[in-house]
C-alpha cells in the first residue's frame, strides 16, 4: 500500500493556486526578483523523521529570515537566556521586518526582525568568538538543524550585501546603544551569509520538526540544542515570527512559524509535525501568499491549531500479529490511544509495509479511545487502499471510532 499523505499534500497545493497571480516577488534584492513566481512546494516531517513532499520539492532557494529562529536558538544555547535577553527582547514589534524597533534602552524588541536578528547573529559562539567564528557557528548549527551541510549562495549573498544599506544603518544604531558585540560591517556580513544559505522545503520541514521535537533532529538523531531552548524559540516564533501579521496567523493557523522573503514558510507543532512551504509571491507583510494559504488548509484539515492540541497517544501500535504458514492466524494490526494526524500516520506506515496480495487483514481498533476527523479519514483511506491492493480487510471497531 502507498501512503495517501503525499497525495493529500498534492491536493492541498492544487487547492491553493486558484487565485493565480496574487502577490509579488521580493524586488529589493535583485537575485530574488529573478525567481520563477509560479514555483510551489510543501513538505511535512513527522516526529520519527519521515518526510512527505509535493510540488517543486527539489527546488532550492535561500533561507532568508527563516534562519532567524535557528540563529536565536544557537545564541541561547551558547550564551544562556539571561545573556541573550540583555541584548535582544522578546516582545512583538507590530512593525515591518526592517523597521527601527528598539526599546527605550536600545535593545531590539525581538530576534525575528532584522535589527534583532543582526544582534542575535553576533551572540552565537562563545563570548570571545570572532565575527568569522560566529558566522561559522551559525552555518554549522543551521546545517545540524537541517541534517545536511548547507552552503551559501554566493550570488544571492553578493546581491544582498550590495543592497544592505538599511541593515548597516540598523547595525550602527544598535552598536551605538551598546547592544551589538561585533563591528556593524562584520555583523551585517555574517547575517547576510546566514540568510543566503540554500535550502528546500524538506530541509525546512526537518528544521521545523527539530524545534518541535525538543531540539533532536528526527533524521540524524542529533540533539542540536537543549529542549528549553526550543521552548523559548517556539514561544517567540508564536508571537513574532510572522511580523505584523503574527496575530492573524496565530488565530487562523495556530502554529509557531517563520517566513522569509524568498517565499518560504516553516511551522512547528510541538510533538507532532514540522511543515515547510515555498512560493515566491509575497503579501504586503512579506509573507508567502500561497504558503500562508497552504498552512491554513493544513491546520484546518488536520486539527493542528496549537490551542486545540489533541491528547497525544504514547504508543500508537499496541501490537502486530504476523500470519502463520498454516493460514490459521491472520495478519493483525492493533492500534491504541487517540487517532490524530501524527498517530494515524504511524498506523498508515505500518499498513504500508503489507505487500500487495489477497492476504486477509484485521485492523483492531478496540483499544482506540477516539479519533479526530483527519485520523478517521486517514484510517479509512488506509483500509480502502488495502482493499484496492486485493486484501480482504476486517475492521474491529466496537466503539465506532471510525463513525462520523
Amino acid at each position: 500500500m502507498r501512503s495517501p499523505v503525499t497525495d493529500y499534500l498534492g491536493a492541498v497545493l492544487r487547492s491553493c493556486i486558484d487565485d493565480g497571480d496574487e502577490g509579488e516577488v521580493a524586488t529589493y534584492i535583485p537575485e530574488l526578483a529573478a525567481v520563477d513566481p509560479d514555483r510551489f512546494a510543501v513538505a511535512l516531517c513527522t516526529i520519527d523523521g519521515t518526510v512527505y513532499a509535493a510540488g517543486d520539492a527539489e527546488h532550492r532557494f535561500t533561507i532568508q529570515s527563516m534562519s532567524k529562529p535557528f540563529a536565536y536558538a544557537l545564541a541561547l544555547a551558547d550564551r544562556g537566556l539571561e545573556a541573550v535577553l540583555e541584548h535582544v527582547g522578546v516582545e512583538p514589534s507590530g512593525d515591518a521586518f526592517n523597521e527601527i524597533s528598539l526599546e527605550d534602552n536600545g535593545r531590539p524588541r525581538n530576534p525575528m526582525i532584522n535589527i534583532g536578528a543582526i544582534t542575535t547573529h553576533a551572540l552565537t559562539g562563545p563570548p570571545d568568538a570572532t565575527a568569522e567564528e560566529s558566522t561559522a557557528r551559525v552555518i554549522e548549527g543551521l546545517s545540524a538543524f537541517a541534517g545536511r551541510q548547507l552552503e551559501v549562495d554566493q550570488q544571492v549573498y553578493a546581491s544582498e550585501r550590495a543592497t544592505s544599506d538599511r541593515n548597516m544603518a540598523l547595525a550602527y544604531l544598535v552598536r551605538a546603544r551598546g547592544k551589538l558585540e561585533d563591528a556593524p560591517g562584520d555583523a551585517v556580513d555574517g547575517y547576510t551569509a546566514q540568510c543566503s544559505l540554500v535550502v528546500d522545503v524538506r530541509d525546512l520541514a526537518v528544521m521545523a520538526m527539530t524545534l518541535a521535537a525538543g531540539g533532536r533532529n528526527p533524521v540524524t538523531g542529533e540533539q542540536v540544542v537543549p529542549a528549553w531552548v526550543c521552548r523559548q524559540v517556539l514561544s517567540v516564533m508564536a508571537t513574532c515570527g510572522m511580523y505584523d501579521a503574527a496575530g492573524d496567523w496565530m488565530s487562523h493557523v495556530g502554529m509557531p512559524a517563520k517566513s522569509g522573503v524568498s517565499g518560504g514558510v516553516l511551522a512547528s507543532l510541538p510533538g507532532q509535525v514540522g511543515i515547510g512551504t515555498f512560493s515566491p509571491r509575497l503579501d504586503r507583510f512579506g509573507n508567502s501568499v500561497r504558503g500562508v494559504r497552504a498552512c491554513e488548509r493544513l491546520s484546518s484539515d488536520m486539527g493542528l491549531h496549537l490551542m486545540q492540541t489533541p491528547e497525544v497517544a504514547s504508543h500508537v501500535l499496541y501490537g502486530v500479529v504476523d500470519p502463520d504458514d498454516d493460514g490459521d492466524r491472520m495478519r493483525e494490526v492493533k492500534l491504541q490511544g487517540v487517532m490524530h494526524f501524527a498517530a494515524a500516520e504511524v498506523a498508515l506506515r505500518e499498513l504500508e509495509r503489507i505487500p500487495e496480495g489477497d492476504e486477509p487483514i484485521v485492523l483492531d481498533l478496540s483499544r482506540v479511545s477516539s479519533a479526530n476527523a483527519v485520523g478517521r479519514l486517514m484510517l479509512r483511506e488506509g483500509v480502502r487502499r488495502l482493499e484496492r491492493d486485493g486484501h480482504a480487510v476486517r475492521v474491529d471497531d466496537p466503539d465506532g471510532v471510525l463513525d462520523d
